[in-house]
């Protein structure tokens, strides 16, 4: 999680971004968001860069001049201008300019999928393919070990999108392989997730059921947890027939589970005592 400083940064670079890409194209954003990622690679192959740049005895201004000498000439401008503002803030540690270069690069991927008008199919896409690794357990063992190299794996991602997904989602599941956030491989999927159910204001509501929920039923609870949340909710269903019966609901902290197998499992507790 970012401080307060570092959160201070990435505000100050975010505003900086927009102020110069209030006409940007899709893909234009898509290109910026590229070159934001590829920094945050390099960042997170050098410690010694990352201490550098965040080093608290040197002035904000001489961090950000090191910053541009390294990708003046070699990234767009805008990019520069952006990394330079988010460099001149304060960070706690040096990890924590990693966390948020990257998280500037997802944001900016998903700025470009709104502007294209594709955002909902990228937080459905990112949602299933999260589905379909957690329920292979090869698959996930693949993706998610981090001394596997990255090349191999994103090559295996690429291979199962291809022609599948938005690139935009493709591009966010790629950075999922890095552990977005010093995540997991499945949790930075599940926090790409919500980063783009909030950028299109809506809170995520993770449901699952032993069968399959009725449009009529899906848009019934939609409903009430939006009156509950004050917001919209984009549920995200998950069918297991092993709960028996009933619904489990997610949101954020809050989960409200009246599923028999809880109750099951409440009883059974209960005579063993």
């Amino acid at each position: 999680m970012a401080s307060s400083v570092s959160q201070q940064a990435y505000n100050s670079a975010v505003e900086k971004l927009a102020a110069e890409t209030g006409s940007a194209t899709a893909a234009q954003l898509a290109t910026i968001a590229d070159e934001v990622l590829s920094v945050a690679g390099l960042l997170r192959a050098q410690p010694g860069l990352r201490r550098a740049l965040t080093d608290p005895s040197r002035p904000g201004a001489e961090r950000a001049g090191l910053l541009r000498s390294l990708l003046a000439g070699k990234l767009a401008e805008v990019t520069v201008d952006t990394l330079t503002t988010l460099v001149d803030g304060r960070f706690s540690k040096p990890t924590e300019l990693l966390d948020v270069t990257e998280r500037l690069g997802a944001d900016i991927l998903l700025r470009s999928a709104e502007k294209a008008g594709t955002l909902a199919d990228v937080e459905d896409e990112l949602f299933r393919f999260a589905q379909i690794v957690s329920g292979n357990a090869r698959l996930a063992v693949t993706l998610g070990d981090p001394s596997a190299p990255t090349p191999l794996r994103v090559k295996l991602v690429e291979d199962l999108l291809k022609g599948k997904a938005q690139p935009a989602t493709v591009r966010l599941v790629e950075v999922g392989l890095e552990g977005f956030g010093g995540r997991s491989f499945e949790s930075s999927l599940t926090r790409l997730v919500e980063l783009t159910a909030a950028k299109r204001d809506r809170e995520v509501a993770y449901v699952t059921v032993a069968r399959p929920l009725s449009d009529d039923d899906e848009q019934a609870l939609a409903a009430k947890l939006s009156d509950i949340y004050d917001r919209p909710v984009s549920l995200k269903v998950v069918v297991d027939p092993a709960i028996i019966g009933g619904v489990s609901v997610r949101v954020g902290a809050d989960l409200y589970d009246g599923t028999i197998l809880r109750r099951l499992n409440t009883a059974r507790q209960a005579f063993a005592k």
